[in-house]
């Protein structure tokens, strides 16, 4: 039996299980919407919060599929374009981008998705492919016991002589890391496609500490004082006793996203833009706002003043975000990765 078989099966308990707790008889006829989501206090959250409020509006089942982008990559790619294992994938551009190129999402329907218009141009930049749902701004974070000089710019990792042999990055793996590599391009560079420009920077900047996934503990136990974090840890950390700030560079943001995207061949498409209008509606994206520190990705969205000191970025700041081209990074990614292997230190 197919791990895509199981999953299936799964969540054809799941949609029994769903009745069930939604108080409908088990043999009632209900649509089941299979979520994809994030792991860990993600899945938590939805299945607390999300999928009950979802359940209630749309009258739907709902069973998660806790992963990440690469899983939900893999699995779609096993089952092909034709039978896709979800109706829709909420994922990084970075494997949204790939995944689009190979057919498997379709144009937007915007007529189904109405609060698609109050998004900031940030959220809109795939052409009407994709809607960002979440936002998470990176910028370079400090230990403020730690540092003398604050930094105001990404230039400072070179510039301030404390920073040396004490900046944490993340790897090529991570898509923080290529995102690093495009904006070091960017700025020692002619663009972000100066690749050349981008690893020479790197081999100057010396000794760093890669992380994949997490540098919280790294800068907790000051092993680094200076690396990129979003802004959403920073407050957790800061919350937990951390002396620890963080501040947008004068060259811009990178970003954490989620992007809404829909399955060209659904097997429930009607309820996938459904699910995808509520993720972007107001109510919505003020749960996650408060929940997880991300910034609101829908413009009717106000921060509130208790919340502004977690979540700084909203409104115009949300210009201050940069984006980059995955199409060209993920063609050449494989390459980059040996040369970032050879080069960073």
């Amino acid at each position: 039996m197919t791990i895509l078989t199981r999953r299936q099966t799964l969540a054809g308990m799941g949609a029994l299980a769903g009745a069930s707790f939604f108080g409908l008889p088990a043999g009632a006829q209900q649509k089941t919407l299979v979520v994809p989501t994030l792991g860990g206090a993600w899945e938590q959250f939805w299945r607390t919060s999300l999928v009950p409020s979802f359940s209630e509006k749309s009258g739907a089942a709902v069973t998660l599929d806790a992963g990440n982008g690469r899983v939900w990559s893999a699995n779609l790619r096993a089952a092909g374009v034709e039978k896709p294992p979800y109706s829709f994938v909420m994922t990084n551009e970075a494997f949204a981008s790939s995944l689009r190129k190979e057919g498997f999402f379709e144009k937007l329907d915007l007529t189904k998705l109405p609060h698609y218009a109050d998004l900031y141009p940030l959220a809109k930049k795939t052409d009407d492919w994709g809607a960002v749902a979440m936002v998470s701004p990176i910028g370079l974070a400090y230990r403020t016991d730690l540092v003398k000089t604050p930094p105001k710019s990404w230039k400072d990792l070179w510039d301030n002589p404390e920073f040396q042999g004490r900046i944490g990055l993340y790897n090529f793996a991570n898509t923080a890391g290529k995102m690093e590599l495009m904006l070091f391009s960017k700025i020692f560079g002619k663009d972000q496609y100066d690749i050349d420009a981008g690893f020479a920077a790197l081999e100057k900047l010396g000794s760093v500490i890669q992380a994949d996934f997490n540098l919280s503990t790294g800068i907790a136990a000051g092993e680094f004082i200076v690396a990129p974090f979003d802004f959403g840890e920073v407050a957790r950390l800061r919350k937990q006793g951390l002396p620890i700030d963080i501040i947008i560079p004068e060259e811009g943001m990178l970003m954490f996203d989620q992007t809404l995207n829909i399955l060209a061949h659904a097997p429930e498409k009607e309820l996938a833009y459904e699910y995808a209008n509520f993720m972007l509606a107001p109510e919505t994206q003020t749960l996650l706002m408060k929940e997880f520190f991300v910034s609101p990705t829908n413009s009717k969205v106000i921060v509130p003043d208790d919340l502004k000191a977690d979540v700084p970025i909203s409104g115009p700041e949300m210009d201050k975000i940069l984006t980059w081209d995955w199409g060209f990074m993920n063609e050449k990614q494989g390459a980059f990765a040996e040369t970032w292997a050879k080069t960073v230190k």
